[in-house]
């Protein structure tokens, strides 16, 4: 039940239930007094928890931000470089998300806070105030009546009368003090119910638009979650095929280690224990060291290795060989010991100590001792052993009747061409297939006897069994090379130039295979295999280096990458001609093939404007000579600059250091290019605003001086108008 309504004519009464619902009227004031000043409170631990939170988030935030995902190998696909930045677009959003909830904490203190506390103050401390009135004056009141009806009959009139108007004059003011209170008790009840409940209402308010501007924020970041939700799947995808490979390739070594050794530009490398001989009577001490030997040059590099101390201890020691001698064992209390002798220090032999005997004869052969073996100390490539699959007219028969019976059986299976068949069963219809008179026999299309997953499996095989892969071993680094770097138009006009260089056998058949895949990615909603999903597959069937390493599984990705390419760009790969100015693939940029770095932001930003691909293999001029690369880089940071491609031959141009031939004219050009210092002109093709401070503002026409290439992928480093900046390569034409 409610509180029963103060009558203002109670107040002349001022009868005992009176006061008991006056007494009622005040617990409640008191109650509410006590509840605002606690929500008070609550309100203010609120926005000092929401400000924790959002110090907490937006640390988070940062910590995201300055995360960057380093990856193996040297170059990211698209795929990967949204996921790298994905965590500066969670920072970004958490960021936009923060700012909102300082509004929010905000309007807490304003629409809150600060109206119950002036509620309290002013109305609640009104009330307080009215009551230690109306209780002294019902004091007083009742004071002087008793007083008054204490005296004596026997008085005066005149001081009766007086005394009698003093407690009339009394009595009136109790009754208006009274009335003004009983009226401020029921006003403050009443108006508590808006000046309580509208703060309120706009605190609420503010957190409906808190969660308002979250669910707009959600939902500008909707688009972008879908698509890193396909980056994350396609690179998920490019994982397992690349794992797989990766630990075949594991088992294989573990197997055969001598049969698995990269070739190497070093004739001879790997630890030696190192003599060093100390003052008597101290003796010597032998330390590990890392040798490298090239044969050609004679030249020797050293370099102290210590497993303990995490590295290096210095910058070893490099001198040219005279002469190897094996020591006897007799001669030295250790074994597997030879002695090398420098040319420009006759006399001093050095002494050292291989693993075992057998790697001891292996130095000894490749420098020239004693006991050689004539096996290289670095194993040559080993060629994939051939099997029955040619490049012949049973080969396209093979080919064409897998896919008709494909397309016309199972082009909505689920997981075709993923889903593999039973091993003796793909094994026994391949050989029927290889067999000319069997092979014409066959009715895939309309038998029972054979699975969809077993001729496509079949098929993959056959493609695996061919000599060579079909995009050829050849043209193997040309194609990944464009799939590394440059825009999507650049890539399309390379991969397209560089089919129409393959033999004209394998380019008819990748054409009608592609064209296959073509239609399956085209019943993607049914089979589930997108274009992503059929680049993972063929992929490693269609491209495969001709050394097996990590660092070539690595560029799986980008392989299956020059697939999809070729399925999403079918009609104008195969059906037209490709721009005959267009460069050649080692050198569609002026970057080494081997280290394009991450991404920065402001290459991220330059994705809209428009591209224009130039072709910057230039002439040397008299003097122009690329840096030399040092002999005593480790192979794994050099294979890339210093060996030759199979396109570039020594008739391509004059040799540079240890043979590598140097780009003689504008149409060819080796991987020395890419250390090539330009020094030349060029003009602008297109405007450009700078992004940053290190960057260079343009218009079109604009001429650049002293143009060079720049360590950044994608840019060229020139002088405008006295500046020195970065430019856009494809923003430029050199003259």
């Amino acid at each position: 039940m409610g509180l029963q309504p103060l009558e203002f004519s109670d107040c002349y009464l001022d009868s005992p239930w009176f006061r008991e619902r006056i007494r009622a009227h005040e617990a409640e004031l008191e109650r509410t007094n006590k509840f605002i000043k606690e929500l008070i409170k609550d309100g203010k631990n609120l926005i000092a928890a929401t400000k924790s939170l959002s110090a907490a988030q937006r640390k988070f935030a940062h910590s995201l931000r300055d995360f960057k995902f380093e990856f193996i190998g040297d170059a990211e696909t698209d795929d990967e470089r949204c996921i790298d930045a994905s965590l500066r677009e969670f920072s970004n959003f958490l960021k936009n998300l923060e700012e909102q909830r300082e509004i929010m904490a905000l309007s807490v203190t304003e629409t809150l806070i600060k109206p119950l506390e002036k509620f309290r103050k002013e109305q609640l401390g009104a009330v307080k105030e009215e009551k230690k009135k109306f209780d002294k004056e019902t004091e007083k009141n009742y004071s002087l009546i008793d007083k008054h009806l204490t005296l004596s009959a026997r008085k005066k009139d005149s001081h009766l009368q007086e005394a009698d108007l003093q407690v009339e004059q009394t009595r009136q003011h109790f009754y208006e003090l009274c009335l003004e209170y009983v009226c401020k008790l029921q006003e403050i009840q009443e108006r508590k119910k808006f000046e309580f409940v509208e703060p309120m209402l706009s605190f609420f308010q503010g957190m409906f638009t808190f969660y308002h501007q979250g669910h707009e924020l959600s939902k500008d970041f909707n688009h972008y979650k879908m698509e890193l939700q396909i980056n994350i799947q396609n690179t998920r995808n490019r994982f397992e095929g690349a794992r797989s490979e990766v630990e075949e390739l594991m088992n294989k070594i573990r197997q055969n280690p001598k049969d698995h050794k990269r070739a190497s530009q070093f004739t001879a490398e790997g630890y030696l224990y190192v003599q060093e001989k100390r003052p008597a009577p101290f003796g010597s001490s032998w330390v590990k060291h890392y040798c490298m030997y090239r044969k050609t040059a004679k030249k020797f590099n050293m370099i102290p290795f210590e497993h303990r101390s995490g590295g290096r201890l210095g910058d070893g020691e490099v001198f040219f060989l005279k002469e190897c001698t094996r020591r006897h064992t007799d001669s030295i209390d250790r074994r597997f010991c030879f002695d090398i002798e420098a040319a420009d220090r006759p006399g001093v032999p050095l002494t050292v100590q291989a693993f075992s005997e057998e790697e001891r004869k292996q130095w000894l052969e490749a420098l020239g001792g004693k006991e050689a073996l004539f096996h290289t100390f670095n194993r040559a490539i080993i060629p994939r052993p051939e099997g029955g699959a040619q490049l012949d007219t049973l080969g396209f028969t093979i080919l064409r009747k897998c896919i008709s019976a494909v397309e016309t059986r199972g082009i909505n299976d689920q997981g075709l061409y993923r889903v593999v068949g039973v091993s003796s069963k793909v094994q026994r219809l391949l050989s029927m297939l290889m067999d000319a008179k069997t092979c014409n026999e066959l009715d895939l299309e309309n038998s029972v006897d054979w699975e969809v997953k077993t001729v496509t499996s079949a098929l993959k095989q056959y493609l695996r069994s061919l000599p060579e892969p079909l995009m050829t071993y050849e043209l193997h680094r040309d194609f990944i090379v464009p799939a590394k770097s440059g825009s999507p138009e650049s890539r399309v006009n390379a991969i397209h130039f560089l089919v129409h260089k393959l033999p004209e056998k394998n380019k008819e058949m990748l054409d009608i295979l592609v064209k296959h895949l073509t239609n399956v990615s085209n019943h993607s909603k049914q089979n589930l295999m997108t274009v992503a999903n059929l680049g993972v597959v063929f992929g490693p069937t269609l491209m495969r280096p001709q050394e097996e390493t990590v660092a070539a599984i690595m560029d799986l990705k980008f392989q299956n990458i020059v697939v999809e390419i070729l399925i999403e760009n079918h009609e104008k790969i195969f059906r037209t001609s490709p721009d005959t100015a267009f460069p050649e693939p080692t050198c569609l940029s002026a970057s080494p093939p081997n280290a394009p770095p991450r991404q920065s932001k402001r290459q991220g930003q330059r994705t809209k404007r428009p591209v224009a691909v130039y072709n910057l293999c230039l002439e040397l001029e008299d003097g122009d000579s690329p840096s030399p690369v040092k002999e005593d880089t480790p192979t794994s940071s050099q294979d890339s600059l210093s060996t030759p491609s199979p396109t570039t031959s020594a008739a391509h141009g004059p040799s540079g250091p240890d043979g590598n031939h140097l780009a003689a004219d504008g149409g060819h050009c080796g991987d020395w290019t890419a250390t090539t210092v330009i020094n030349r002109k060029a003009r602008a093709v297109y405007p450009c605003e700078a992004e940053h401070s290190s960057e260079l503002s343009f218009e079109i026409g604009a001429i650049f001086e002293d143009v060079q290439t720049s360590r950044e992928p994608g840019w060229l480093e020139g002088t405008l108008n006295g500046k020195r900046g970065l430019i856009p390569q494809n923003y430029v034409k050199l003259l």
